[in-house]
């Protein structure tokens, strides 16, 4: 068992003398008749008032004191005097930064022209026998900071700021869809088939059935076929689970809002996500702006848009048309590319964009019609077969967005799953295997449709002006704590 530090030792035999005093250090009742918050929009004097919070200063002043106690929405400052408290003496020893208490009493102002309550009853709500951390020391502590998210938030306002901003992106995001007259639906997280995206899937047991399934890499399939049941506009925001390595831009398991409509393409959803940006760019800034970095931007239709062959070509000087596999490989192992012997065109392609073209794009781009093999799902584009109707939301170097023209073509996708599964038999962990079910669900009908999927996490860092997904997401994946 751990040892105890003095000062857990000290808050311990606090709460002994406490509940030897008969009273109750952990209640299940809170009098509260006020917020923080609340009490002070509609301010008055000699208000008799019970308010509760966790105890952030205190002050002795010989026969008197003063705290600062803190609710979910602000402090505000109680003053303790003798001659209003029994106990006063004994219970002052015994107020610990930390501690919860519920207060009773009186509004005034004090000299300096600080609101204050003037404590008639005093009670704890709960004793805190670990003490609180003061600050932190740089990066000693990042990785507390990731394990112990309470702690972060309780020490650092700017940080509960983000995550209270990500709230209302969320509810942004919700809002301006159902003004659309998309229709928030929940699809299975446990899949018996992992589909609706490239990725490596985790895999659990259901014992009752005695079969495997997996957590989802994607809502996608799922909710295009509900498009098939006769559902008009559909969204989903929840969270996917994919077995990859974690970075700046990735975490095991992430938040997507992945929306679909029927009779629409990606042309009408690209006009879609332009306007989604503006507007929660809007509700976050009160303007139409990002910042990255100490640089801002305006957003304004339309976005940058560039192709993605021509977006490799303008960067590497790789013609992904004219080039050949083995050329293809030769090329990008000339310009700094990782690309395995064994390693499909399709990832060679992938991996060549992603780690020399990707990272440029600072300002929110387009980068439209991708290459048939990286894009299963995808409807090919009429004029240019070897492309397919698909865009990618780039913006301070990472993707933040993926949507395209649905293939309906239920013979077209089970040609696509087949080559998907080839590459599963060479060793590919990523492809998509085969879906009977989807493909059965394409010939019942499925109309001309668009999807888009957007990275919560990644929104929220780029509204937030973040770095890192680490600093979005409240309880980031670690590894376990060392004794």
């Amino acid at each position: 068992m751990r040892k105890l530090t003095d000062q857990e030792q000290t808050r311990r035999e606090k709460l002994a003398m406490l509940q030897g005093m008969g009273r109750e250090p952990y209640p299940a009742r809170v009098g509260r008749t006020h917020q923080t918050r609340q009490l002070l929009a509609a301010w008055r004097l000699d208000q008799q008032v019970v308010i509760a919070g966790r105890v952030r200063a205190s002050r002795l002043q010989g026969g008197s004191a003063f705290l600062k106690l803190e609710d979910e929405t602000g402090p505000l400052q109680v003053f303790l005097q003798k001659k209003n408290l029994a106990d006063f003496s004994h219970l002052i020893k015994l107020i610990d930064l930390g501690d919860f208490l519920e207060v009773g009493g009186t509004t005034f102002v004090t000299k300096r022209g600080e609101r204050t309550v003037d404590a008639t009853s005093l009670r704890w709500l709960t004793k805190a026998v670990r003490p609180l951390p003061s600050e932190w020391h740089g990066l000693a502590d990042v990785e507390t900071r990731y394990r112990y998210r309470e702690l972060d938030t309780l020490a650092n306002p700017v940080v509960k700021d983000i995550f209270l901003t990500r709230s209302t992106m969320l509810n942004a995001v919700r809002q301006f869809l159902v003004e659309r007259e998309f229709v928030e639906v929940e699809t299975p997280v446990l899949q018996p088939i992992p589909g609706g995206a490239t990725a490596r899937p985790f895999v659990t047991h259901h014992q009752a059935l005695d079969l495997d399934l997996y957590l989802r890499v994607a809502p996608e399939l799922y909710l295009k076929r509900l498009i098939v049941g006769g559902f008009g506009r559909v969204f989903e925001i929840g969270r996917n689970f994919r077995n990859e390595g974690i970075d700046r831009d990735h975490n095991p398991e992430f938040t997507m809002m992945e929306c679909y409509a029927a009779y629409t393409d990606y042309e009408w959803m690209l006009t879609l996500t332009e306007d989604l940006m503006i507007e929660l760019a809007t509700a976050i800034k009160r303007k139409p702006e990002i910042t990255l970095g100490q640089k801002t931007f305006k957003l304004k239709k339309p976005f940058k848009r560039i192709a993605y062959r021509e977006a490799i070509l303008h960067t590497t000087k790789i013609d992904i048309d004219q080039a050949g596999d083995d050329q293809l490989r030769a090329q990008g192992r000339n310009i700094g590319t990782d690309l395995p012997d064994d390693m499909s065109r399709s990832k060679m392609i992938d991996e060549i964009f992603k780690t020399h073209v990707r990272s440029n794009f600072i300002e929110p781009t387009f980068v439209i019609d991708f290459p048939v093999e990286l894009s299963p799902l995808a409807k090919r584009k009429p004029n240019d077969t070897k492309y397919v109707e698909r865009f990618q939301l780039l913006a301070d170097g990472t993707e933040l967005g993926n949507a395209f023209s649905e293939l309906n073509d239920p013979a077209e996708q089970r040609q696509r799953f087949e080559a998907q599964e080839r590459l599963r038999q060479k060793g590919d962990t990523e492809a998509q295997p085969i879906d009977e079910s989807y493909i059965r669900s394409l010939e019942y009908g499925l109309p001309p449709t668009s999807g888009l999927g957007i990275g919560i996490d990644r929104l929220t860092a780029l509204l937030t002006n973040q770095k890192t997904l680490k600093d979005v997401i409240l309880f980031p994946t670690l590894k376990p704590e060392q004794p």
